[in-house]
């Protein structure tokens, strides 16, 4: 057996650190996942549980441990039922930020030196200027940037467009006369993919209750999915931004182009 190093008696493996590493790892997806919700509370509460759990087992106090073994058998039935929409989410984010990802790998490594720069470029100005005419017109909108993201399962109904990007044809969807201006519209692979799309909706305690539900539709969809959103208030006309669950609002119209250079080139 080959030791990386040695702490006193314990010897530590390369792969003990692995192990550290994986699990440290799916913590923080776990954490990413339920952050700000009440279901991270009870996560913690079942947590807390199985340590002590643990711990009077370690004691060897019987009776106790009987009892809290119990507890924690029916609490994994308890788990699967109150989190089995959380566990879903987590199994569909684990994949979009890994195996679907990496097979996309090269097609996104392709398109960003072979595809023409012109284009994108085109159509980041025509998504900054659409935008701002929204802001001015305090027209409401929600645009999202999926790139390669699976959304499925998170995106409630939505009309199918499959469009070129258009100015026009963004502004005729976000007027209040428009039956699809409600919902979101998704923009993937460089087309407009999906309008009027109900998006899940964060409970993030400490969003500012000054927004919304469009900043909220934001927050909720890039905290369960690898994806940027914008949002035109109708209220004010500001223009914010979201991605990982963080929301950053009054952008300017150069912080616009930084980000949409970012996020969809």
């Amino acid at each position: 057996m080959i030791y990386l190093v040695k702490i006193g008696f314990l010897p530590i493996r390369i792969w003990d650190i692995l192990d550290i590493l994986i699990v440290g790892y799916l913590m923080y997806l776990i954490y990413r996942l339920l952050r700000g919700s009440i279901a991270f509370n009870i996560f913690v509460g079942v947590l807390m549980l199985t340590m002590v759990a643990w711990l009077v087992n370690r004691l060897q106090m019987d009776l106790l441990s009987t009892v809290m073994e119990k507890f924690v058998e029916v609490g994994v039935i308890i788990i699967v039922v109150i989190f089995q929409p959380e566990i879903r989410r987590f199994l569909l984010f684990l994949g979009n930020t890994t195996l679907r990802q990496r097979s996309h790998f090269w097609e996104r490594l392709l398109n960003r030196n072979f595809q023409a720069t012109p284009k994108k470029e085109q159509e980041v100005m025509a998504l900054k200027a659409v935008m701002l005419r929204l802001s001015k017109q305090r027209i409401g909108a929600l645009i999202v940037l999926s790139k390669n993201a699976n959304l499925e399962g998170l995106i409630n109904s939505g009309v199918r467009l499959d469009a070129q990007i258009s100015e026009p044809l963004i502004e005729s969807i976000f007027t209040k006369e428009s039956p699809l201006h409600d919902g979101a519209l998704v923009i993937a692979n460089g087309k407009l993919q999906w309008a009027s799309s109900v998006l899940p909706v964060s409970d993030n305690p400490s969003l500012p209750k000054s927004v919304g539900l469009r900043h909220r539709a934001a927050v909720g969809i890039t905290e369960r999915s690898n994806v940027a959103a914008f949002v035109v208030s109708e209220e004010t006309g500001s223009i914010s931004f979201s991605i990982e669950g963080k929301l950053d609002r009054k952008l300017s119209e150069d912080g616009i182009i930084e980000l949409l250079k970012r996020h969809y080139l």
